[in-house]
């Protein structure tokens, strides 16, 4: 196949994205409908999901929006009824949504420990079972979010950690299963990227002198939905600005790599 500008472009494909109100979720939504997509969407956040809606309609694109918990199994069961109604089929689904909250492990109570397994685990695999029917011969592409957490220790935050660990290992799995359909599964592992639900201003050092952007994530999304990345699937992007390469390591202001603070009087 070669490559051209219109491998990249998504044109007619339907893309069902989770959590897209605002930040990664709104700027994945809106890049798809930019390179052509047709995109269902979903959140809590009505207000703002009518905005990223009206993003979607302002370039030609046709709309799916709901309220919804994507921790609620019957409402995405309905959700995909709509879907279906609308589209009739499914090319791309971005697993999005997600969160968590910093406490010590043993001060998390069951009911928040539940909350997060279901929110940051369980809704994936609602939302895959509802997509998988609905994607066509021509196979799919299945986008699930994690996080750099994924792949290192997360004090404070070990349940929502453990549950990202979960989805990446989920992702290979069912990389195996659905691959003799087609159907392509990868993750995006960001680091903290600003966003309203998190904070604009983090402070987040990483190898590359740049703050992450959430065009970066939604940028990694149109390529693992496009036939950019026909051949891949199983695996993990990481938009980190190089931090998982960077293991223990930080930058200072001088541009010098330590380990530790005390080596920033050496």
């Amino acid at each position: 196949m070669p490559i051209d500008p219109s491998v990249a472009l998504l044109t007619d494909r339907v893309a069902v994205v989770t959590g897209a109100a605002v930040g990664i979720g709104e700027a994945i939504a809106t890049a798809f409908a930019r390179f052509g997509a047709h995109v269902a969407i979903c959140d809590r956040d009505v207000e703002n999901l009518d905005a990223t809606a009206n993003e979607v309609e302002v370039a030609g694109r046709r709309v799916v929006a709901a309220e919804l918990d994507v921790r609620d199994g019957d409402a995405v069961t309905t959700f995909f009824d709509q879907v279906k109604a609308e589209f009739g089929h499914v090319d791309v689904l971005v697993n999005n949504a997600g969160g968590g909250f910093y406490a010590n492990f043993v001060d998390v109570n069951p009911k928040g420990q539940d909350s997060l397994v279901r929110e940051n685990f369980v809704s994936v695999t609602h939302f895959i079972r509802g997509a998988v029917p609905l994607m066509s011969e021509r196979g799919g592409s299945i986008i699930n979010l994690t996080s750099i957490e994924a792949h290192r220790a997360a004090p404070g935050f070990a349940v929502y950690s453990a549950m990202k660990a979960a989805v990446a290992n989920l992702s290979m799995s069912l990389a195996l299963e659905l691959g003799p359909q087609q159907i392509r599964v990868n993750c995006i592992a960001p680091d903290v990227i600003p966003t309203p639900g998190i904070g604009q201003e983090m402070g987040v050092h990483t190898p590359l002198p740049l703050e992450g952007h959430v065009d970066d994530i939604a940028a990694a999304a149109v390529y693992l939905a496009s036939d950019m990345s026909r051949f891949v699937t199983g695996t993990t992007i990481h938009v980190d600005g190089g931090n998982v390469a960077a293991g223990g390591w930080h930058r200072n202001d001088e541009g010098r790599y330590m380990t530790h603070p005390a080596m920033e009087a050496t």
